[in-house]
C-alpha cells in the first residue's frame, strides 16, 4: 500500500494494510449468485483448471492480443469491475487487442494465482515497456458452473522507484522461498489465522492482534519496514486519529499457506476510499511471516454501475 503524505485516507490505508479498460458499452447483467459450494465440492483438478485458463487469458490476451480466448472461456455477459471498462466481452476486446499492438513488448508476468471456490486470483507485474517498473495488479475471476469467467475485478498500483523494506512488490523472502501456495489441506488453518487477525486488528481495532505477527514479518509494501516493533503503538495511534475508519473485507481466497483478502477501506462515510487486496503467507507454526497488498483509490466515476467490490 502506498505511503505518502498526500492524503490521510492513503497514509491510513498504507500502515493498516502493512500490518495486516472504456470503449463499447454493453447492458449491465445481473450478478449470478456464487458457485462457491458447488466448485469447492469438486476434485482439485477443477481449481488447476481455473487458474491455468485465468493465466492463459491475461498472457494470450494482452500480450499477444489474441482476442479468441475471451469467446473460448469468457461469457458474452461478463460482468466488470474495473471502473474504466463496460461490461460485456466486446469492450475487453477493443481494448485488449489495440493495447498489445500498441506496445508490443508488453508482458503480463504472473507471479502468484490462487484458487478457492469459484474464484481465482492472479497477482502480477503488468510492464508496458520492457525496462520500466510497471504495475503491481491483482485480478480476481469467478467462474460458472460451465468453467467460464462470469465477472471480474482488479486493484492496480504503480510500483514506486524506491523501497523501505530492500523487498520487491512480488518475491517470496520467507522460507521456503517460492511464489507457490502450499498444499490445499493447509488452506482452512491459514484462512483461519489470517481472517482472524484481520477482524480482529481491523474490525474490532484491537492492536493485541499483532501477536498473530513473526517477529520478522517480512513485508512487501515499500512505504513500510520489515518487522512487528512499533505497531501496537503505530495502530492505537490511527485509530484515535480516525475513530470512524472502516475497512470491509469483501472476498477471501485462500490456498495453502497463501490467503488473499479483497477489503474497501475507508475513513469515514463521506469518503470513497479505496480498493485493497493485501496478500499474507502463514508458516507452519501459525505466525503471519510475510505480506504483499495492491492498492487503488476508489474514482468519482465508472463506465459501470458494479463498484469495485
Amino acid at each position: 500500500m502506498r505511503l505518502t503524505t498526500a492524503a490521510p485516507t492513503k497514509a491510513v490505508a498504507a500502515v493498516l494494510a502493512a500490518a495486516t479498460i472504456g470503449v463499447m458499452a454493453a447492458p449491465a447483467p445481473v450478478a449470478a449468485a456464487s458457485n462457491a459450494a458447488f466448485v469447492q465440492s469438486q476434485l482439485p483438478s477443477v481449481l488447476d483448471r481455473h487458474k491455468a485458463i485465468a493465466a492463459d487469458v491475461l498472457k494470450r490476451l494482452f500480450e499477444h492480443g489474441d482476442a479468441s480466448v475471451v469467446d473460448r472461456y469468457i461469457r458474452p455477459d461478463y460482468i466488470q469491475h474495473n471502473p474504466l471498462a463496460p461490461n460485456g466481452t466486446a469492450a475487453l476486446k477493443a481494448f485488449a487487442v489495440p493495447l498489445a499492438k500498441q506496445f508490443p513488448g508488453l508482458k503480463y508476468d504472473i507471479k502468484r494465482v490462487l484458487a478457492e471456490g469459484d474464484l481465482v486470483l492472479v497477482h502480477s507485474n503488468l510492464v508496458l515497456v520492457p525496462g520500466t517498473r510497471g504495475t503491481a495488479v491483482v485480478d480476481i475471476f469467478r467462474f460458472d458452473r460451465d468453467g467460464r469467467i462470469a465477472e471480474h475485478w482488479d486493484t492496480a498500483q504503480n510500483v514506486p522507484d524506491t523501497s523501505v523494506n530492500g523487498n520487491d512488490m512480488f518475491s517470496t523472502v520467507s522460507s521456503p522461498r517460492t511464489n507457490q501456495p502450499g498444499p490445499r489441506w493447509w488452506t482452512p488453518f491459514s484462512e483461519a489465522v489470517v481472517t482472524g487477525y484481520f477482524d480482529r486488528l481491523l474490525g474490532g481495532k484491537d492492536t493485541g492482534a499483532v501477536a498473530a505477527l513473526a517477529p520478522e514479518y517480512y513485508q512487501h509494501n515499500p512505504g513500510i519496514p520489515n518487522g512487528t516493533a512499533g505497531l501496537s503503538e503505530l495502530f492505537a495511534g490511527l485509530f484515535r486519529q480516525f475513530p470512524n475508519l472502516t475497512v470491509e473485507r469483501k472476498r477471501v481466497i485462500a490456498e495453502g499457506d497463501l490467503v488473499a483478502i479483497h477489503s474497501h477501506y475507508r475513513t469515514g462515510p463521506d469518503d470513497r476510499g479505496q480498493s485493497v487486496v493485501d496478500i499474507f503467507r502463514v508458516r507452519g507454526d501459525g505466525k503471519i511471516v510475510e505480506h504483499w497488498d495492491v492498492v487503488q483509490d476508489v474514482p468519482e466515476t465508472s463506465a459501470n454501475d458494479n463498484t469495485m467490490f
